[in-house]
């Protein structure tokens, strides 16, 4: 009898954007790959698909319907495995799961960052802390992607079967990679941008957490001592006409080029001198682990996320948290192209623990410590990925 996966989030494009690898692996080694999830895009390596109108705030009434249509799937398909991901796709599933669990279905959940963290607010504790330690005691296995929350679950003693970390959700690093200098002048040409200008780049949402304003600020200093320079900000949001109306402000209209939502990322990052990360709170971002592999250096805002990839003074620097010192670093490394050019390499090295390979090795490990049959089958598949 085959094997049956169900990955479950909040939103299908999840796995557009961060999963298909695994659901690639899955069903490599010969298992049915169901999706549950908001959303009617279309998934390769998908058996079937589910539209599940799970909200992200846990207060909206649509998620009474979730659960009872995720239990009943539940019931009826008896899943081998089912793993869950994003906030509201965790606590759903895992409610949903309980009887599934006691029949022999292994429960396993990734957190892609704790709401509750270093820094977080009194309500962020006690809406989501409760909920999380709770659902820990229906959950065999808890993945963290970084550091902080591995060490939060282990020592607020998290009651799931097993509490593991692993380096995120993986990097391609085939296609996100530096450009040799013909290379990077050619897309600076495709793109509009001269071969001596200093370019600056930040992929994120529009949105509080994001704190693109941060980074407008600082561009009107940075603007005095380098008059020329650019910062591109890729992305959407409801704060991007706000956005737009500081840049104004401050007088840096013309020193900030708004993107928009861009599917080319991997062309962009290339021509580009150094990453920007202004972010309040980050799991472990997938826009810096791009812009290291592609050999940029990173200056950001210190959070969890951002301390796990950036070694300050090797591969950027991390706790600028003011316009000024935002700005102030930026100019160095336009400066001292020598330490430009060894965060550049120190980024690119690092960012090889968080391949897509690498993470689909430890989550084999993962699959495999419950279904031992899968142990031949990884071992080709990795030989394979690398």
């Amino acid at each position: 009898m085959t094997n049956k996966v169900l990955f479950c989030a909040t939103v299908d494009y999840h796995f557009k954007a961060f999963h298909l690898p695994v659901l690639q692996w899955f069903k490599e080694q010969g298992w049915e790959v169901h999706i549950a999830a908001k959303g009617k895009i279309d998934l390769p390596f998908t058996d079937k698909k589910f539209d599940i109108p799970i909200q992200r705030s846990p207060f909206k009434k649509e998620n009474i319907a979730a659960y009872s249509q995720l239990k009943k799937l539940l019931e009826e398909h008896r899943y081998n495995l089912v793993h869950c991901h994003t906030p509201m796709g965790g606590v759903l599933t895992r409610l949903a799961a309980k009887n599934a669990r006691k029949q022999g279905s292994k429960i396993i959940y990734t957190a892609h960052g704790f709401h509750f963290c270093k820094g977080s607010s009194l309500a962020n504790w006690l809406i989501y802390y409760p909920i999380e330690k709770l659902l820990a005691e229906h959950t065999d296995c808890l993945i963290t992607i970084n550091k902080e929350d591995y060490e939060l679950a282990a020592n607020r003693r998290f009651n799931a079967g097993a509490i593991k970390h692993i380096h995120g959700v993986g990097i391609d690093t085939e296609r996100f990679k530096p450009a040799e200098p013909i290379k990077k002048n050619e897309l600076r040409l495709k793109y509009g941008y001269r071969k001596e200008q200093l370019l600056l780049f930040y992929a994120a949402e529009f949105n509080a957490n994001k704190n693109q304003q941060l980074l407008i600020r600082a561009m009107a200093n940075v603007k005095e001592a380098v008059p020329d320079a650019k910062l591109l900000l890729a992305g959407e949001g409801r704060l991007q006409d706000e956005c737009k109306k500081l840049a104004k402000e401050f007088n840096v209209e013309r020193n900030i080029d708004f993107l928009g939502y861009r599917k080319d990322i991997a062309e962009l990052l290339p021509m580009c001198d150094i990453a920007v990360a202004s972010s309040l709170r980050e799991g472990l971002p997938v826009n810096v682990m791009e812009a290291m592999a592609c050999g940029l250096p990173v200056i950001a805002t210190k959070n969890r996320g951002h301390s796990e990839l950036i070694e300050d003074k090797l591969t950027g620097f991390i706790d600028v948290h003011t316009p000024e010192l935002m700005a102030k670093k930026i100019i160095h490394l336009h400066q001292n192209e020598i330490d430009l050019k060894k965060m550049s390499e120190a980024s690119v090295k690092k960012i090889s623990s968080f391949s897509i390979n690498r993470i689909i090795m430890e989550l084999a490990e993962v699959y495999q410590s419950y279904f031992p049959e899968v142990d031949h089958a990884k071992r080709e598949h990795n030989r394979a990925y690398i």
